[in-house]
């Protein structure tokens, strides 16, 4: 029987002593390691950031320093790719950041989504980090429209919850997220401190991932917010196998 899995971060690379060059970290590699194969077939997906080729090109690096088989598929200016084709026969797919209300829009156009969904149906592992994080869910709050967060509800909804990524970062994240779950805007929602990723099977989380050593009483961690009675009420996440 196939494993549908999504890991959903707020981290997945990390820097390292020359600028401007990342490294695959702990999540990422956990990710790699999923897949069940020696040589993984990686396809980045930088929509959000509008196919950036600085971006893209330090990702690929990093991938394939390991011995990945990386591919892209860019939206702009045109598809650069058939997405089913190339989703479709990939090991991992890693969605980088941005804005996650303009990767919704041109995945719509595209036939992006219904790729996703047949690829995450056929095995493929589905990533990403920031708003390559939030796509995968009902929605989360977001800076897409300015420094003022705001949220989006229409993200994919392949994971039945609300997101919130760089929680521990980023002041407006966790009041916002906890207010409209007490609102009932997003239902019961999950999130991300920095370096943090949560790794779903099916449509459950199963376990918290992170990049580094983290103190698993006291460091980042993952989070479930959720209404019960009325109240808003927020569940720390550490570190390991949920």
């Amino acid at each position: 029987m196939t494993t549908r899995r999504i890991l959903a971060t707020s981290g997945g690379f990390l820097a390292t002593d020359r600028w401007g060059v990342m490294k695959p970290g702990a999540i990422m590699l956990e990710a790699l390691r999923l897949t069940g194969v020696d040589r993984p077939r990686v396809c980045l997906v930088m929509t959000a950031s509008g196919d950036n080729e600085s971006y893209l090109a330090r990702s690929y690096a990093a991938l394939g320093a390991i011995g990945c088989d990386v591919d892209h598929l860019a939206l702009f200016e045109m598809p650069n790719r058939d997405p089913r084709e190339v989703l479709g026969r990939s090991d991992i797919v890693w969605v980088g950041g941005g804005s996650v209300a303009n990767l919704l829009s041109l995945w719509r156009l595209h036939g992006v989504d219904e790729a996703m969904q047949e690829a995450w149906d056929s095995g493929t592992i589905l990533g990403g980090v920031s708003a390559g994080s939030i796509c995968w869910h009902v929605g989360g709050p977001t800076d897409s429209f300015g420094p003022t967060l705001e949220v989006v509800t229409n993200g994919l909804g392949l994971i039945p919850y609300g997101n919130g990524v760089h929680y521990d970062s980023e002041a407006q994240r966790r009041p916002l997220l906890q207010r409209v779950v007490g609102e009932g805007l997003l239902p019961t929602s999950y999130a991300t401190d920095d370096r943090i990723g949560l790794l779903y099977e099916g449509t459950e989380p199963v376990e918290v991932l992170a990049d580094l050593d983290v103190d698993p009483d006291a460091g980042p961690a993952a989070y479930r917010i959720e209404r019960i009675g009325g109240e808003v009420v927020e569940s720390r996440l550490s570190v390991g196998r949920i």
